[in-house]
């Protein structure tokens, strides 16, 4: 009865040191406190009260980099929030370079955050996010690389302005709106006085495709539903008669 109590502790001491692992999960492993090569993924054995195991996640970490108070290079207080996407490289480092990961990466991405977004102004913030973003990933992964961390993506999220600057911003988009519809109209009116010219010019030099033009119009003219046109006659037209009453050949 004893030797049997003593199996069944013995089994049960010897099966307490079987783990499962996932595939997205690795086992960093000390020995009597000093550290192993990590195990996993699969079954693994961990040696009862001579071996610990710190089990690390491999996965990307979606980190919400709460919003943080910038004052930009032009002086503008803005609220910006970024999304920061980071795995674990190496579990080891994870491990035994920084107490927790986790915290230390969304410490260094608060701080980072608002320095980058103190060197840059308002315009470039709000236009140029892809340079933003490359520069806090670059400055992020570059002090995150000997914890055995590697950032993946960082993406600003929102920038909360002020409402007198919004409204600053509303101003100049209208008036660049009003500017550029200007600048549009005064080029089609430049165009339509240019083709109007050039038009003049060649009816200048073929009075025939003057009085051509002048009968298209009153074509025009006679289409619509009006009882009455009155019209001026061009003097080429009656000169041939004027000739005829004052003795010349009669009118062809």
């Amino acid at each position: 009865m004893v030797s049997g109590v003593i199996i069944l502790i013995a089994a049960i001491f010897i099966l307490s040191g079987v783990k499962i692992l996932n595939e997205y999960q690795r086992a960093v492993v000390f020995r009597l406190g000093r550290l192993m090569r990590y195990r996993g993924p699969g079954i693994i054995y961990v040696i009862p009260f001579i071996e610990r195991m710190v089990r690390i996640d491999l996965r990307t970490v979606v980190l919400d980099v709460s919003p943080q108070d910038v004052i930009t290079k032009d002086n503008v207080t803005v609220k910006v929030s970024a999304v920061l996407y980071f795995r674990v490289s190496d579990p080891s480092r994870a491990v035994t370079e920084v107490a927790n990961y986790l915290f230390a990466t969304m410490q260094l991405a608060q701080t980072t955050l608002r320095s980058v977004g103190g060197q840059a102004e308002l315009d470039e913030l709000l236009s140029q996010r892809d340079k933003v973003n490359a520069r806090i990933q670059s400055i992020v992964d570059a002090h995150t690389e000997p914890w055995g961390i590697k950032v993946i993506l960082v993406e600003l999220k929102n920038i909360d302005l002020p409402q007198d600057m919004q409204r600053a911003i509303a101003a100049q988009a209208e008036a660049e709106r009003e500017r550029r519809a200007k600048v549009i109209a005064a080029e089609g009116e430049f165009q339509a006085a240019q083709r109007l010219s050039e038009a003049a010019e060649i009816m200048g030099k073929s009075p025939i495709t003057l009085q051509l033009r002048y009968l298209q119009t009153l074509a025009e003219i006679a289409t619509e539903h009006n009882s009455t046109t009155v019209f001026p006659l061009p003097i080429d037209l009656l000169e041939p008669f004027r000739k005829f009453a004052s003795g010349g050949d009669k009118p062809k």
